[in-house]
């Protein structure tokens, strides 16, 4: 079996190599999922509740819903691009774009859905889940020897 090079350019000319290029969106190279893809997220358990935090610079705090249903945690944005058309402008090419993502977390029995709260600051979508009474650590007891 031989190998076979592939030339762009043997094939088509430059203007045109350079039209297919350069007359297409990123989504057809990378795919439809490019445009935002899905965040980071830090799990924390602290004393009385474990915290999810969601990294996701350049979103508002509009874009967020935070949902629990059936046991499930579900994080999902949604943001809009708009740019600002001048009267006069002549559009050769404008693709739209909108982004968005969906995150969903199992939440453990202990967690006290009722008391869930969530801020967003610097980025970062922050989620309190507060566990339940019975669920709480409790620090380690030390027990005197008689």
């Amino acid at each position: 079996m031989s190998l076979i090079r592939y030339n762009p350019f043997a094939t088509k000319s430059v203007s045109n190599f350079f039209d297919d290029v350069f007359n297409r969106g990123i989504t057809d190279f990378f795919g439809s999922d490019f445009s935002m893809s899905t965040p980071s997220v830090n799990v924390v358990e602290t004393e009385n509740s474990y915290r999810v935090e969601v990294a996701a610079p350049g979103l508002e705090k509009k874009d967020f819903e935070v949902s629990v249903d059936n046991g499930f945690l579900t994080v999902s944005a949604r943001k809009e691009h708009k740019e600002e058309v001048k009267e006069g402008d002549k559009y050769m090419r404008r693709e739209f774009n909108f982004s968005s993502f969906t995150r969903s977390f199992q939440l453990p029995e202990t967690v006290n859905a009722d008391d869930i709260a969530a801020n967003y600051e610097n980025g970062v979508l922050k989620i309190t889940l507060p566990k339940k009474g019975e669920a709480k650590i409790e620090a380690a007891k030390v027990i005197e020897i008689k």
